[in-house]
């Protein structure tokens, strides 16, 4: 038998080609009907132990396929609620696999139900601009309570080019006192350099700015600025000491919140009171920031002498000791060392505006450094001119008081 030939009549008839299967392997002596009679003998006692109310459909035998040689391999009966046994041929013997149950074809599980309108939860209500929900009725406002002031103060601290080094210095030294502070790259010092510092401030989103201008590598210039509207104090620096250069013994934690002091002079002049508000929102550190510490440690003295502010930065020291323990108010014990840096501030010009605007106020008693300058070299120039009218009047002096010739001038030339 042939591959092809046993195909075809398998497809012909099931139970023709299971009778002709059972016949070879008779004709072989593979299987006897005593083996036969007792499989069926089997499932016939499985099939009592299990009833049913429907009537069985009869078993359909149905061949499996066929060797290369010509062989079959299997044959099985089966139908809804039979169990399949399978008996390959191998043409070593027979071999009889383990019962496999075929049951009937599962169908598809079901769709799992829609969960009903009920049972799901609301929609979550889009949040707003002012932070409330849609829908979420509005807290009774009270006249009594008002909204807490948040200090965000930002400021950005950069210099100009070409800047010296000592100034440079004094600028991170600054940096090093204002842990809410944020240093950016140097700008181009033109007229123009209002519109950049407005546009670099609005960028790393400050509210104020200290910009170190250089100019000559000789003058150092500080503007104080509140963005975007204003007001702006132009400063002459003088009296610049670095940490570096002083080399004193204060020292205090980096980061902490620093106290202000100012003398009693800020508060006679309306341009010194202007001037104080500024220091106090760019120098003090805003409470509870990232970059701070929980504690005041340091003292900025800021004071007015001769129409100029000088700023000092003392370390509060307390004493350590266990038995030594500084009470509430007991400032006895508490004593004030230096830190550093020391400048001193002379105001130029106040303006309404960012770097520019109305002047709002100007300083009467300043004198620019050319100018200074300037008289330093005629007093120079005027010694010189001193010395020449001098010669010339030396000259003079001679020339109507000539002397009269000596009678002993030629005693000892021969």
């Amino acid at each position: 038998m042939v591959l092809g030939e046993g195909i075809s009549f398998a497809a012909k008839s099931g139970r023709m080609c299971g009778d002709a299967i059972m016949r070879i392997w008779k004709e072989k002596g593979k299987v006897t009907e005593v083996d036969l009679k007792e499989e069926e003998e089997e499932d016939g006692k499985k099939m009592k132990s299990k009833p049913s109310s429907s009537p069985l459909p009869l078993p359909l035998p149905l061949p499996l396929p066929l060797s290369n040689d010509g062989s079959v391999i299997g044959w099985f009966f089966t139908n809804q609620s039979t169990p399949l046994r399978l008996l390959t041929y191998l043409g070593l013997g027979f071999i009889s696999t383990p019962l496999l149950r075929m049951g009937k074809k599962r169908k598809h599980a079901e769709a799992a139900e829609a969960p009903k309108k009920d049972d799901l939860a609301p929609p979550r209500p889009k949040r707003t601009l002012t932070g409330r929900k849609d829908g979420e009725p509005e807290k009774p406002s009270d006249s009594s309570t008002h909204t807490v002031f948040r200090n965000k103060e930002k400021v950005l601290i950069t210099c100009s080019r070409r800047i010296n080094y000592r100034y440079r210095h004094l600028m991170l030294n600054v940096v090093s006192l204002l842990p809410h502070c944020k240093k950016d790259s140097k700008v181009e010092s033109k007229e123009s350099k209002g519109s950049t510092l407005n546009e670099l401030i609005e960028l790393r989103n400050c509210s104020s700015c200290l910009f170190f201008e250089c100019r000559k590598q000789k003058d150092l210039y500080l503007w104080m600025v509140k963005s975007p509207s204003g007001p702006s104090v132009k400063f002459l620096v003088n009296a610049v000491h670095t940490m570096d250069e002083l080399k004193l013994t204060g020292n205090h934690l980096k980061g902490s919140r620093p106290l202000l002091t100012f003398s009693t002079n800020f508060d006679k002049e309306p341009h010194w009171k202007l001037v104080k508000e500024m220091i106090t929102q760019i120098f003090a550190t805003p409470k509870d920031h990232r970059k701070s510490k929980p504690f005041h440690d340091h003292v900025f003295v800021f004071s007015i002498l001769d129409d100029h502010v000088w700023f000092r930065n003392y370390q509060i020291s307390v004493p350590h000791n266990e038995t030594d323990k500084v009470d509430r108010g007991g400032l006895d014990k508490m004593t004030l060392v230096e830190v550093g840096p020391r400048f001193c501030l002379n105001p130029i010009k106040i303006f309404g505006g960012s770097f520019g605007g109305p002047t709002l106020y100007e300083n009467p008693f300043y004198v620019s450094p050319n100018q200074i300058r300037a008289l330093e070299k005629r007093k120079k120039a005027g010694k010189y001119v001193k010395k020449v009218k001098a010669k010339t009047r030396r000259k003079m002096h001679e020339m109507s008081n000539t002397l009269e010739p000596d009678e002993f001038a030629d005693l000892w030339k021969e």
